[in-house]
Formats: structure tokens, sequence, C-alpha cells
């Protein structure tokens, strides 16, 4: 499995109609989170391994109405 998240700028006044959107329509997004800074949201996504990140990137996250765009980190390790 692997882990990404994606920090998402968006559209002026769409940022909870964004987050609803990622929630309710993509399997792969675990958690959103509203951030402050450049970016509007900040989505956890898990992967299966062989996921290619820069495809699920561009045709589910980035096709969301409302999505301005996207930063996308890869996460290594979680440590607890």
């Amino acid at each position: 499995m692997q882990t990404i998240f994606v920090m998402v700028k968006c559209q002026l006044g769409a940022a909870y109609d964004v987050a609803a959107a990622a929630v309710d329509k993509i399997e792969h997004v675990s958690e959103v989170h509203s951030i402050s800074g450049q970016y509007d949201l900040m989505m956890k996504c898990a992967l299966e391994d062989d996921m290619d990140i820069g495809h699920f990137v561009t045709s589910e996250v980035q096709l969301i109405e409302g999505v301005a765009d996207t930063f996308t980190l890869i996460a290594f390790n979680a440590f607890t």
C-alpha cells in the first residue's frame, strides 16, 4: 500500500464542495482536511502498490469540479 497526500487549491468558494466530492466519489481518499497556506485542502490517499500515482491524481483528483491546482507528496514511512 502506498500513501500519498494531495494538496488541493480550489476555485474561490469551492473548498467544501471539493472536499465532499472527494470523500463521496473517490474510494482511495481516506481523509480530507482544510488547511491554511497556499492550498485549501489536504487529502490523504491510500493506493495499491501497483497503482500509478500520476494517473490517479490527474484522472480522479484533478477532475473534481472546483479543483484549480494540486501538489502531491509521497509518504515513505508512518511513525507512531
